[in-house]
């Protein structure tokens, strides 16, 4: 009994001792978790606005990164390389529209959910095809130094990271909130068929909203491939974005948020303190032990919404 309590106890006496390294775990995880929200977003603005819960987010991840670092190792300047991209994922926003969403309205969700996993593996093929399957280097500029505040260290890469993502969810929340195409989003999560009725071009916001997506997924693909490199297992990040989108809700931009901090603290702190003591590689599996966690204490998350069928 004094070994399983050493376990649990001996990790927080660790704590205690030695503050400052505690911060800088803390502040780590917070890190990766704006990275791991960053893609968890994208799932969240698209199934708020069509009920499609995109499998293929993780390969838009991919396939945007794959775009912009191809583009620039072909003599493209930066800045036209990142708008000629963003142009890519717009066209191909219009193209998942008109081409699989279109025909599917009004589907059983599996369907779209299967349609969806078609399109992750033609997106990993095409980019495969047009980019090759090399391991690419990105250079944005940003440089890895640290520098130490108050004690802590801190990397340059990842707090600039950090304010990108705050920058691009505070652009979320002011497009979901304060704008006419906001509202009109709302309307379509809220009930597809009334939203038509009044006049709101369901296509239109679908188109709108996985062009978004698509941006997003270009911004995170752009700070998880300047950090890792730009590679096929980038996709892999959005089975980590699933425990996200389980602790914070489906439906809920802050949740994505919220769910990406407590997932990032909650697997650095449990790989730096209970890795020495379990065996290591916590940091693999902490994640989806927690999101199974919620699925019985709170299956619709923290801001995620309450369905309610009658019978």
């Amino acid at each position: 009994m004094d070994g399983v309590a050493s376990i649990f106890v001996a990790p927080f006496v660790a704590m205690a001792a030695s503050p400052i390294f505690f911060a800088e775990v803390v502040l780590g995880g917070l890190m990766s978790g704006v990275m791991y929200a960053m893609v968890a977003l994208g799932f969240v603005l698209i199934f708020k606005a069509s009920g499609v819960f995109n499998f293929a987010q993780g390969i838009m991840v991919l396939f945007a990164a794959l775009t912009l670092v191809g583009l620039m190792e072909r003599g493209v300047p930066v800045w036209l390389a990142l708008m000629l991209t963003v142009a890519v994922m717009i066209v191909l926003a219009y193209a998942i529209e008109r081409l699989m969403l279109r025909p599917l309205v009004n589907q059983d969700p599996f369907t779209l959910l299967m349609a969806t996993i078609g399109l992750s593996f033609f997106l990993e093929g095409v980019g495969e095809l047009l980019w090759g399957s090399n391991v690419k280097k990105l250079d944005i500029g940003i440089p890895e130094h640290s520098f130490i505040v108050g004690g802590i260290l801190i990397n340059q890469f990842e707090l600039v990271a950090a304010v990108v993502a705050a920058v691009m969810v505070a652009g979320l929340a002011i497009l979901s909130q304060r704008t006419t195409i906001g509202r009109a989003l709302r309307a379509v999560a809220d009930d597809h068929q009334a939203a038509t009725a009044v006049g709101i071009p369901l296509q239109t916001i679908w188109v709108t909203v996985w062009s978004v997506a698509g941006i997003v997924a270009l911004v995170a693909g752009i700070l998880w491939g300047a950090k890792s490199g730009v590679q096929f297992s980038l996709s892999l990040i959005a089975l980590k974005a699933l425990p996200v989108l389980i602790l914070g809700g489906l439906t809920s931009i802050p949740g994505a948020i919220v769910g990406g901090f407590i997932i990032g603290v909650g697997e650095k702190i449990a790989e730096v303190y209970w890795g020495p003591v379990l065996g290591g590689a916590i940091e693999n599996w902490f994640a989806y032990v927690l999101a199974m966690v919620f699925l019985l204490l709170r299956p619709h998350g923290l801001f995620g919404e309450e369905i309610i069928e009658r019978v």
